[in-house]
């Protein structure tokens, strides 16, 4: 037997090991696995090579619990390693027998990058959960001894040459009394199947259940539970696959997921970085906020992480599915990505595949493109407000629809109305409705006299009306209740208005009068017109400017929108018969009876009259019909 230290610069290396090194305790597990995939991998590679000649055999890894002795091994038929290789790559922190290997082996060879990681750091990641730590190993080389390496989470080991019948390697790990937790057959499980669900080798771990009787007399015995699939769709040849595969693939990554994915892209690049995987896009149900567990990213086919920012833009973060690489740098702990020159590649790459992909999609079948737009539009127009790239291809392809339920490229929407909706400052106003049925009032005069109206009720729309204005000095978006027809597409200069100011000024007061005093957070101004041309006598619009602000600072998070006061215009119709018939009615109760009804019928037509003030008006509604018909 022999003691010696680990080649370390800090005698505390253990204690920064448990507290700093790792961000999740779990993926000691899956370091530990992939070390022996690493192995195998090796052994696979030299024997494909003709560098040895051996028979392989079994190449299952086995991932044992036993719960009694509160241990947990990872045993492997790989290379193995000598005393030598023991010493060098677990007793000396720096070196990674991995990259010593591809150095050694395979240069200029293809597949340097089917080695997960390094038997170095990631080994020690075992001493996160365990106070002492064995390997035994045996190198497949010949006449080769086993190794036996223990060590007790200080930088002190102690390593024997021991009699091991096979080659490959077996960790052991005793854990500790504050990791008890792993010391529990689900919880591996449950780990197992989240970071080595999809390596490229049968992983083991206990036994499961199956039937070798029939579903009238059932026979059950127990067989080895193997917990991965070792050729992920992603890893197949497209040719080969039907969109049956890709279905029950998105159920097997989404089990709960309800729905079917819209369509998908199979990614599968070579030069000049690797990368493969699967992005689906699934229906997207009014929400804009990214989901950052949806997309998986996986190293080789180990699981990586769920957290994709450094690597996927924002606005593809709302669709799901799995990318494998290589070719990006992580950290010592595998968790966080650093940005390079590949990561910014691929990001593009990524970017540049979905929007063509959406271009070609809306080029060969505008139907049925149009079909899925519903659940594409807020993805197109997050992708369009916050990625430059991206937004230069699909402003060209993001549709408009309007109340009949035609679509429209913002090209064709503007090339469409321009002839009678372009206003005196040579602005071409695109009318639209966040609540077609809610806002019919206002939507119906305006179909009446030929202006399109198009539909924008999305969460996202309001940053997206706003996004299109400073984008473009020839449209203005307005929303159909925000003012009168006559001020929305203003074609004509101010004229003066030879309307009686006292009488105005009358029926102002009259209606302040009568807009109820406690309407929850709202301020409402009274203006009058003359709109001859207008059918309503009383309108209740929203300014445009002051709604969007609110609504975005509302959106946005910001807690001081939710105090702001919503602003309304009250605007009495001086030209309607209406409104001249309680001008000049004398009797006062008569006329603001009528003023009353007036205001209440304008506050209904914004959802502000509920409550008692809502009964009173339909008694009050009553009321007149029973008097004409007297």
């Amino acid at each position: 037997m022999k003691k010696g230290f680990i080649d370390v610069k800090s005698d505390n290396i253990f204690p920064i090991i448990k507290k700093f090194l790792y961000s999740d305790t779990d993926i000691f597990l899956r370091e530990l696995v992939s070390n022996a995939v690493d192995a195998t991998t090796k052994l696979s590679k030299l024997v494909s090579l003709r560098k040895i000649e051996l028979e392989l055999g079994d190449l299952t890894i086995k991932v044992v619990h036993d719960a009694d002795n509160k241990i947990i091994k990872v045993i492997d038929r790989g290379v193995g390693m000598t005393a030598e290789e023991v010493e060098k790559y677990i007793a000396q922190i720096a070196f990674s027998g991995a990259q010593d290997f591809i150095q050694q082996y395979l240069q200029n060879q293809e597949s340097k990058d089917n080695f997960i990681g390094h038997f170095g750091l990631g080994f020690y990641s075992a001493f996160m959960v365990a106070d002492k730590v064995e390997i035994f190993t045996k190198s497949y080389l010949p006449d080769t001894s086993g190794v036996h390496w223990i060590c007790e989470g200080s930088t002190e080991y102690t390593i024997e040459d021991i009699d091991l019948p096979d080659r490959g390697t077996t960790v052991v790990l005793h854990l500790s009394d504050e990791s008890l937790e792993y010391n529990d057959e689900y919880r591996i499980l449950n780990i197992l199947k989240k970071y080595c669900r999809f390596l490229p080798y049968p992983i083991e771990f206990g036994t499961e259940k199956k039937n070798i009787g029939s579903k009238e007399k059932p026979e059950f015995i127990d067989v080895p539970r193997i917990i991965n699939d070792t050729e992920p769709l992603w890893k197949k040849n497209i040719k080969d696959l039907k969109d049956e595969d890709y279905i029950n693939f998105y159920r097997e990554l989404y089990p709960y997921s309800v729905d079917k994915p819209l369509f998908w892209i199979h990614l599968n690049v070579d030069y000049p970085f690797t990368l493969n995987g699967i992005l689906y896009f699934p229906e997207i149900r009014n929400s804009f906020e990214p989901q950052r567990d949806r997309i998986q990213l996986y190293c080789n086919q180990v699981f990586v992480t769920d957290n994709l920012e450094d690597i996927v833009p924002d606005f593809l973060m709302l669709l799901q599915g799995v990318i494998d690489t290589p070719d990006i740098p992580l950290n010592v702990s595998r968790s966080s990505l650093q940005t390079d020159a590949n990561v910014r590649k691929i990001k593009n790459h990524i970017t540049k595949r979905v929007a063509d992909t959406l271009e070609e999609m809306f080029k060969n079948n505008r139907a049925d493109f149009e079909n899925k737009w519903h659940a594409l539009r807020d993805f197109v127009r997050f992708g369009i407000m916050t990625h430059q790239e991206f937004g230069q291809k699909a402003i060209n392809f993001a549709l408009f629809e309007d109340v009949n339920h035609k679509f429209y490229t913002l090209d064709e929407l503007k090339n469409n109305i321009k002839d009678i909706q372009t206003d005196k400052n040579n602005k071409i106003v695109i009318l639209y409705t966040t609540d077609p049925v809610s806002q019919h009032s206002y939507i119906k005069p305006a179909l009446d006299k030929g202006y399109t109206v198009v539909i924008m009720d999305s969460i996202l729309d309001n940053h997206f009306i706003d996004y299109l204005d400073n984008q473009n000095e020839d449209i203005s978006f307005k929303r159909i209740d925000s003012d009168t027809l006559d001020k929305l597409i203003d074609k004509t200069d101010n004229k003066s208005d030879n309307t009686d100011k006292q009488k105005e000024e009358e029926i102002k007061n009259l209606f302040k009068s009568l807009i109820p005093n406690d309407l929850n957070n709202v301020n409402i101004e009274i203006a009058t017109r003359s709109m001859p041309d207008e059918d309503l006598p009383i309108i209740l619009v929203q300014p445009e400017i002051i709604r969007r602000f609110r609504e975005m600072a509302a959106l946005g998070g910001m807690e001081y929108a939710q105090g702001l006061k919503k602003e309304y215009s009250m605007i009495i119709n001086m030209a309607h018969p209406v409104i001249n018939e309680i001008v000049n009615d004398s009797n006062m109760e008569n006329k603001t009876k009528k003023a009353k009804h007036l205001v209440n019928l304008a506050l209904i037509s914004q959802n502000l009259l509920d409550g008692e003030k809502l009964t009173d008006f339909i008694k009050q509604s009553i009321d007149i019909i029973y008097q004409q018909n007297k």
